[in-house]
């Protein structure tokens, strides 16, 4: 199994955050473009909506983008998330990832962050990688994975 890189980011309040603090649970980790978009408002606020499901089952969720502090504290605030998002304006922990991609836009190739959720386990290891995700079925398929380990224990 592949080791989850061990980031240290900042929260929205400025506080430093590191995945090795979840030892001995399990975490989603989620990178999305860019806080209030579309698409990233509605990933967002399917982890608020399904918060209980994910707690339920030991799961504690992160969003990662390149936005600043201040960014993700408006968009808390706009959309009530009940969740830590970590500012990651360097791309250290969005390149360690391998989420920092070409893509199309307009037409255009740009380098950007591709919408990606890791499963890491209770030991820090990577448990799946969801590529492309579709922003109102990454949760679904979050849960799904996850009860399906639970059926095979």
């Amino acid at each position: 199994m592949e080791k989850a890189y061990d980031f240290k980011l900042n929260d929205s309040e400025g506080n430093e955050v590191a995945l090795h603090d979840f030892l001995g649970q399990k975490v989603v980790v989620y990178f999305y473009p860019k806080d209030s978009t579309p698409g990233c408002t509605k990933q967002a606020c399917s982890y608020r909506d399904h918060f209980t499901e994910l707690a339920a089952r030991n799961l504690k969720v992160i969003g990662i983008s390149k936005d600043s502090a201040t960014s993700h504290q408006k968009f808390i605030a706009k959309q009530s998330l009940n969740f830590t998002l970590l500012s990651d304006p360097d791309h250290i922990a969005i390149e360690a990832y391998g989420v920092w991609q070409e893509k199309m836009m307009y037409g255009k190739k740009v380098m950007g962050v591709a919408r990606t959720t890791f499963v890491i386990d209770e030991q820090g290891n990577i448990l799946k990688r969801f590529d492309k995700v579709k922003p109102d079925q990454d949760v679904a398929q979050v849960l799904a994975f996850i009860d399906g380990l639970e059926g095979q224990n």
